[in-house]
């Protein structure tokens, strides 16, 4: 049925689009939901590049300054979960609303602190609101498009959520530069109210339902998500478990989800309706979202890593050598959108897999020579990859549950795309300074007077053994080149990981056309 066809027969399209009021065409509500996921999704990156600039103005170490990020990320992992509880208790007209302003505001007021004690509780009340942004835009963006178009759907909802995060340090190294960081939060505040009135005026009010809740099994699922969250964040920067402190939280986050899945699993006021992942596709389908956490989420954390630490690009030149593999992920997910209905999505996805594997192998065999073209090339094909990877994993996930459990299913999703991009992040930065660690001293062993290579080098650079600059000198070269190792070393296993994946394709069921 068309647009225009709907739009005359209000009672036949309040059926099939139950989101939006009678009348209004489907491309606003879709517009709505997209400018909504893609404010909310860039703040999870946008101030990465502010950091520095803020520990001057907050008065902040860079230890503590990374609770800026710290913070909102912990409590949006905690409060994902309860995307589909809030969503039958207020609706998600009801739930939307609450969640734009919240957000508005608490970003105006992270761009007017003064302290890190006052950023770090604005960005946790941002988190807190941005949270369920998400999963909640997904679960619109299922209903109102018919089963046989949920892969346009998903496109579009993957273009928000895979391209923000890739081009926020872009936006926030052209902001930081050429404004101010507290600029960083209060764009928020024109795009917020605009979403505002959009939903406000588009979405369709819900009842109200009364709803029981768990708010035991709620406590202890919130408190070993955060712990479990604060470990991923913190653990390779304090060493892992040769700390007490992740010891802690890491047996209070195993113990709490433990007590949490046994007492919730077949409850039926359970926070989180656990018996979803009962459905086979949509289990294995957040399983594999949580694995590509590392592919998808670990290269975007090595990659600016690299290019600035390694190769001394600014941030916008990092920005803009990055940009390329979200827009070659804007185009596969739109152009295998068309494709959704008539081929079998597990090839897809395979597929998927070997581009984005192919990619990746292409930056384990860059150099301290590489030019900027030569990373452009790798991060378009992984990029490519990954688009066709995440729109047929995101419609395999929805195939087999009724509408009426996408909101639950959503936070269920979301939450182990959340928690997956942690886990990533976390392996690939353990990988890198391991690897790091090991090649400084590999290549340290053959720095000797006796060798004729060192001896060699050293006349390239115009200097002696005996020259006073000589041994720092070879000291900046060999930790340049064991963090090349380590970069390479740590692609490697990001290649592993899209490989690995691809036997538990076998684990979804095929569709029926």
């Amino acid at each position: 049925m068309s647009t225009s066809e709907t739009a005359t027969n209000p009672q036949t399209h309040q059926q099939e689009n139950p989101v939006a009021k009678p009348g209004v065409s489907r491309g606003l509500i879709t517009v709505t939901v997209m400018l909504t996921t893609i404010m909310v999704v860039l703040d999870m990156t946008i101030v990465n590049v502010a950091l520095p600039h803020m520990m001057g103005a907050l008065g902040a170490t860079s230890d503590q300054v990374s609770w800026v990020l710290t913070s909102y990320i912990v409590i949006e992992a905690i409060m994902i979960p309860l995307t589909g509880f809030l969503v039958r208790m207020f609706g998600r007209k009801r739930l939307m609303m609450i969640c734009i302003a919240g957000f508005v505001i608490s970003s105006g007021l992270c761009g007017q602190a003064d302290s890190l004690s006052e950023m770090v509780a604005f960005r946790v009340l941002q988190g807190m609101f941005g949270a369920f942004v998400v999963p909640l835009s997904q679960s619109i963006m299922v209903d109102i498009f018919p089963k046989e178009e949920r892969g346009k759907a998903m496109a579009l909802w993957g273009v928000g959520v895979m391209v923000a995060p890739v081009l926020g340090p872009t936006l926030g190294g052209y902001i930081t530069a050429h404004m101010d960081w507290r600029w960083i939060f209060y764009i928020n505040l024109p795009v917020g109210i605009l979403n505002f009135v959009l939903a406000s005026v588009l979405l369709l009010s819900e009842p109200n339902q009364r709803v029981k809740a768990d708010w035991t099994g709620a406590f202890f699922m919130a408190l070993g998500i955060g712990s479990l969250q604060f470990v991923l964040d913190r653990g390779n920067e304090d060493n892992w478990f040769d700390s007490l402190t992740i010891q802690a939280f890491s047996l209070v986050s195993f113990l709490s989800l433990m007590y949490f899945v046994v007492r919730s699993w077949n409850r039926e006021d359970s926070i989180v309706n656990l018996a979803l992942l009962k459905d086979r596709n949509l289990a294995t389908s957040c399983f594999m979202m949580f694995a590509f956490g590392l592919g998808m989420f670990g290269t975007i954390a090595l990659q600016p890593l690299m290019l600035e630490n390694l190769f001394h690009y600014d941030a916008m030149t990092t920005g803009m050598v990055m940009a390329p593999r979200g827009l070659a992920s804007a185009v596969a997910m739109f152009a295998i959108s068309r494709f959704i209905n008539k081929v079998d999505l597990r090839k897809l996805i395979f597929v998927g897999f070997c581009f984005a594997a192919s990619g990746t192998y292409l930056f384990t065999v860059e150099s301290l020579d590489s030019a900027e073209l030569n990373f452009i090339l790798p991060s378009v094909i992984q990029g490519f990859g990954m688009g066709m990877i995440f729109i047929p994993l995101s419609t395999l996930a929805y195939e087999t549950l009724q509408k009426s459990q996408s909101s639950e299913a959503a936070g269920i999703y979301n939450v182990a795309r959340t928690l997956g991009s942690s886990v990533g992040i976390s392996i690939a930065m353990t990988v890198l300074s391991h690897s790091n660690h090991m090649s400084q001293v590999g290549l340290s062993a053959h720095i000797t007077p006796n060798n004729p290579e060192v001896t060699r080098w050293l006349a390239n650079q115009n200097l002696t053994l005996n020259s006073p600059t000589a041994i720092q000198t070879l000291a900046d070269e060999v930790n340049r080149q064991a963090m090349m190792i380590a970069f390479s070393d740590t692609f490697w296993v990001v290649m592993l990981s899209f490989i690995v994946l691809m036997p538990l394709l076998m684990l979804i069921k095929r569709r029926s056309f």
